[in-house]
């Protein structure tokens, strides 16, 4: 190796010495002004990295490791990659993405879109992240109607009486104040009940199973879950007074899963619930015997009028180019059964510990790195619709984006959908995070996770780090969806990842990453 380049791997190793001590310092004093020259007590990482220098030949050795990064191609040296490095292996030395996480849980709890409590949320994230360092804090608000649960109750009448355990869909209009009352028409799956003739199901109730499974990737989710999404006025369509579904989850427990659905402004609006899988387990039971089920139902939800919603936003502002925009983040509303630990409270954890360890470098990158903590995710993707709305002007401004919205789950794959120019970076990034246990994924997938769909859907190039998805449908949108689910080691793999997209993504000359032509 020439002895210039060796000098400057040297120094790009002793580089992330000095990143790692900043990091260490931060944890400590949370926003404490690194000090280099202080008493003979403590002594300075720069004094550090020179006695390494006068060791030069001892780090032969370790620095070939950072000589054979493939940073050609990548707009990228070998110390930002360096740095990269050292990021991802102090988080795995522990993070306060789970401290993150418990505070957000504990001192809000569940936090139902447009209600008292996302504004709480959105209150706690404003004074965290100020506490962090962030030269902007901002809140960017939007309307939404507002919706509330009430009583939810459900009984078989014959020929087994015994209670149910349900819960009403996100939207569900309520029942009439005495209840509904019907026998089941027995559906095996959506489909079945699309091809039911208009009229067939006067008087009765519908109730519509399926085969969800649990998959690594949750791909069942998405064909699923479009029986909770569209069910009720398919049901109402065919003469249904009300609609029970299998609730849209994997789990065995008597836990039911809520989550959002829509009306077919066509069709008139019926009360819809979802039984926990236990309870429709012993509704099909009761079918199979040659019974015909009758239950009742009492649902009270109510409609609010326009409530408020928001985005919390904090920038790193670039030192180059202030202008081009990587996004990470979560989002802050959780549906109201349990506290949202998992959905999202560890995608929250996650990015704020991500933009927290990266604001302790006292290095700005090249361009700037936004956390977004998107609000009212849960009933419709609202707050990522009002971004779009709002930064059609400068949409290709935003150069590459990415959510932690799948859990607390290990991530175990890289997808995307970039450009040939920027296929070198997402391949370093790749090979950067493979230590973490996380493998290449197709290049070809249009997602960078759900509240960015907006900007995905009109040509934003994707990210994405897939966690493990087996057990999330089990906790998801259930009262079961609490703080106890997650292990604080998963989170901090995640955030290792996360440090290394960020870093890179944003100090990259990269700066197409194949935005798709707009269609206006």
């Amino acid at each position: 190796m020439p002895v210039a380049g060796f000098c400057r791997l040297a120094w790009a190793k002793c580089r992330a010495r000095v990143l790692n001590e900043r990091i260490k310092e931060s944890d400590l004093t949370m926003r404490e002004p690194p000090q280099y020259f202080v008493s003979t007590k403590r002594r300075c990482p720069f004094f550090r990295c020179v006695a390494v220098f006068s060791v030069a030949f001892s780090l032969l050795i370790s620095t070939v490791q950072v000589y054979a990064v493939p940073v050609s191609g990548t707009g990228l040296d070998a110390l930002t990659v360096s740095e990269a490095e050292a990021l991802r292996d102090d988080a795995l030395t522990g993070t306060k993405a789970f401290q993150w996480v418990e505070n957000l849980t504990t001192e809000v709890g569940p936090r139902l879109a447009g209600s008292e409590a996302e504004a709480s949320a959105r209150a706690w994230a404003v004074q965290a992240l100020a506490d962090f360092g962030f030269d902007r804090v901002w809140v960017e608000s939007f309307p939404l109607p507002g919706w509330e649960r009430g009583l939810e109750t459900g009984y078989v009448v014959a020929p087994y009486p015994q209670p149910l355990t349900l819960t009403s869909l996100g939207g569900s209009v309520a029942t009439p104040e005495e209840g509904v009352e019907g026998d089941l028409a027995i559906f095996t799956s959506l489909q079945a009940l699309e091809l039911a003739a208009p009229g067939s199901l006067e008087g009765k109730i519908a109730y519509v199973g399926h085969a969800m499974r649990s998959t690594q990737s949750g791909s069942h989710y998405g064909y699923f879950g479009r029986l909770r999404r569209e069910g009720a006025s398919i049901a109402a369509s065919k003469g249904a007074k009300a609609l029970l579904i299998r609730s849209i989850g994997t789990d065995s427990h008597r836990m039911p899963h809520t989550g959002s659905m829509t009306y077919d402004p066509e069709q008139p609006k019926i009360a819809a619930a979802a039984l926990s899988n236990p309870d429709a387990d012993q509704i099909e039971r009761m079918a199979a015997r040659g019974k015909v089920p009758r239950v009742k139902l009492l649902l009270t939800p109510r409609f609010l009028g326009e409530v408020t919603s928001g985005n919390v936003i904090a920038d790193i502002r670039g030192s180059v180019a202030p202008e081009e925009v990587v996004i990470i983040g979560g989002h802050l509303d959780s549906w109201d059964l349990g506290t949202g630990a998992i959905d999202d409270g560890a995608g929250v954890g996650i990015t704020m510990e991500v933009a927290r360890r990266i604001l302790s470098l006292n290095k700005r990158p090249r361009r700037t790195i936004r956390l977004i903590l998107w609000g009212a995710e849960e009933v419709g993707l609202l707050g990522g619709k009002a971004y779009l709305e709002s930064r059609k002007e400068h949409l290709q401004h935003h150069v590459i984006g990415t959510e932690s919205d799948f859990g607390a789950g290990r991530i175990w794959q890289v997808t995307s959908r970039v450009s040939e120019q920027a296929q070198p970076v997402v391949d370093l990034i790749s090979q950067l995070v493979e230590p973490l246990g996380i493998a290449p994924g197709p290049g070809d997938v249009a997602s960078s996770g759900p509240d960015l769909t907006p900007m995905v859907s009109v040509g934003m190039p994707a990210f994405r780090f897939v966690q493990d998805g087996r057990d999330y449908f089990d906790l998801h949108h259930t009262p079961d969806d609490t703080l106890d689910k997650i292990a604080s080691q998963d989170l901090d793999q995640s955030v290792a990842a996360y440090l290394v997209f960020a870093w890179l993504a944003a100090n990259t000359e990269i700066n197409d990453w194949g935005w798709l032509p707009v269609n206006n």
